[in-house]
């Protein structure tokens, strides 16, 4: 069978493993962190600080991603690696962390191409080293399987000797701000799922929709925001007001944000937004996915390079419940929820 037909049925699970393992831990994403690597039942990661920092995370087929969207893209296994490796990243960076090495579980069905696994292994390394987490490595993994793809990712991180940059620290008179973006990839979602066209694009509407495929969190602002002194800190994955609604409850504040800041935010979504007739501001505001930080700063505090203010926290009214308010008024927007209608 030519090799760019050959399916995971077709090999046993060591095979697969050897066309795997090579693609793993090559050239400047090897960490240092790793003992004993892929191979044994178990790998072995140092952890020098005493603490070991962990996070969790899961994409399913159908779920999380279709393998030919509406506008007739077709998901590649190097964009399901890519946000394997970034949406994981960014919780070890949201708690003001370094990550160190990733455990993989790959489930697949037997009609997957080995080109796809293999090409699923080279986003997964890519992001690690050109997201700025070179210090990661993928310690191990296990394959299976299924009637649909599945990819969960396990990570660890150290905190370098660090306290934790918690949700829980925010306070009256500290200052909101945001790393990175909210809404690209939301406005990414909206295009892939407008019907055909993907060929059709404009150059600045794929890079859109590529946010949605391959996130970009900013790993550079998590440790940047602990060393600057950040009261509380957290990755918005499931959009501005759902997630800073969480902060809110966890520091028992409000989170009151400057709408002239938010407009800002909506001009760089105006392309995708011709396309398909959405709105930029409900994309800004409760679009996830973008793993973009969001944090807490006494207001004496220099914001580190990467954030901006967009807002500023306050303190419970009599009767009042935390939350977000936008200039005053309480924020209506949702944001995702995983098990919402």
């Amino acid at each position: 069978m030519p090799e760019n037909h050959l399916t995971v049925a077709g090999l046993s699970e060591s095979e697969l493993l050897a066309k795997i393992f090579p693609r793993l831990n090559n050239g400047p994403a090897q960490g240092t962190a790793l003992l004993l690597g892929p191979g044994d039942d178990a790998a072995i990661v140092a952890a020098p600080d005493g603490r070991t920092v962990v996070s969790i995370d899961t994409q399913v087929q159908d779920q999380d991603f279709r393998l030919v969207w509406r506008n007739g893209y077709r998901t590649t296994g190097f964009d399901v690696g890519w946000k394997a490796a970034a949406q994981n990243l960014s919780d070890i960076n949201a708690m003001g962390a370094r990550s160190t090495s990733m455990v993989v579980s790959l489930t697949l069905p037997p009609e997957t191409a080995v080109s796809w696994v293999e090409d699923f292994a080279d986003g997964l390394s890519h992001a690690i080293r050109d997201l700025g987490a070179a210090g990661c490595s993928v310690a191990g993994g296990d394959l299976g399987r299924g009637r649909e793809l599945a990819v969960t990712v396990a990570i660890l991180g150290t905190l370098d000797g660090r306290e934790a940059v918690l949700r829980s620290g925010a306070r009256p008179g500290h200052t909101v701000a945001l790393a990175g973006t909210v809404g690209h990839a939301a406005a990414g979602l909206a295009l892939l799922e407008s019907g055909p066209g993907v060929d059709l694009l404009t150059p600045e509407q794929r890079a859109i929709m590529d946010r949605q495929c391959r996130p970009l969190p900013p790993l550079a602002a998590g440790p940047a925001a602990l060393a600057a002194g950040a009261s509380a800190m957290m990755d918005i994955s499931d959009g501005l007001i759902r997630d800073g609604s969480r902060l809110a409850a966890a520091s028992g504040v409000v989170l009151d944000l400057d709408p002239a800041v938010l407009k800002h935010l909506t001009g760089p979504l105006s392309a995708a937004a011709d396309a398909v007739g959405g709105d930029p501001m409900a994309w800004v505001l409760g679009g996830g996915e973008d793993h973009g930080l969001l944090a807490t700063f006494p207001a004496d505090v220099q914001l580190p390079p990467g954030f901006a203010a967009i807002g500023s926290v306050e303190a419970l009214a009599p009767m009042e419940s935390t939350g977000v308010k936008i200039a005053g008024r309480p924020a209506e927007t949702v944001g995702w929820d995983h098990f919402a209608d």
